[in-house]
């Protein structure tokens, strides 16, 4: 994608985001709520979804959904840990890819690991993007670009509705103790 163009689909995005965002940004935060949650292996039943997300979240996740940009809890947030997926707790990204590429929302150069995205050509709103969804629960998380930091010089563009942090300090009492080593003190 050019430059030109890839500068259109970040305005059109930061317009379609304010334009759909209806809720607040404290409804679509899993930030204050620090219980550890079952890691699932498959996506949830709608009723699940319905029963444990926000309203906001719902709509990202599950309708494809976009919040406002800059009001989200994690387009400006720095804390060392790993974000999940807020309908099945697998493992998404990594803070140590994380980096600020202003359009308002989280970004990443890279997941976590292979095989945790999938992504799928979207041809709404008169472009062609490439949507990111997470593999096992089949959530929308948002879109990458190839406009990125090395070293991969791709930016994934990801809603905060669609994850949860998982705080260093909290990794080996959540179940995720695989990725701790990520966040030792060299």
């Amino acid at each position: 994608m050019s430059a030109r163009k890839t500068r259109f689909a970040t305005l059109l995005a930061l317009a379609l985001g304010a334009s759909c965002a209806t809720q607040s940004s404290t409804e679509s935060t899993a930030l204050a709520d620090s219980a550890p949650r079952t890691i699932r292996t498959s996506k949830p039943r709608d009723a699940v979804l319905q029963k444990e997300l926000t309203s906001l979240q719902y709509e990202v996740t599950q309708q494809n959904g976009t919040e406002a940009p800059f009001q989200n809890p994690y387009h400006d947030h720095h804390a060392a840990g790993i974000y999940v997926d807020i309908t099945t707790n697998q493992p998404l990204f990594s803070s140590q890819d994380k980096f600020d590429s202003g359009t308002g929302w989280p970004s990443f150069f890279q997941p976590i690991a292979k095989g945790v995205l999938v992504e799928k050509t979207d041809r709404k709103h008169g472009m062609v993007r490439v949507e990111v969804r997470s593999k096992v629960g089949d959530a929308h998380l948002g879109h990458v670009f190839d406009d990125g930091p090395k070293p991969t010089g791709l930016r994934y563009c990801i809603n905060s509705a669609s994850l949860r942090f998982i705080p260093a300090d909290k990794l080996v009492a959540e179940g995720y103790a695989s990725y701790a080593p990520l966040f030792a003190k060299q």
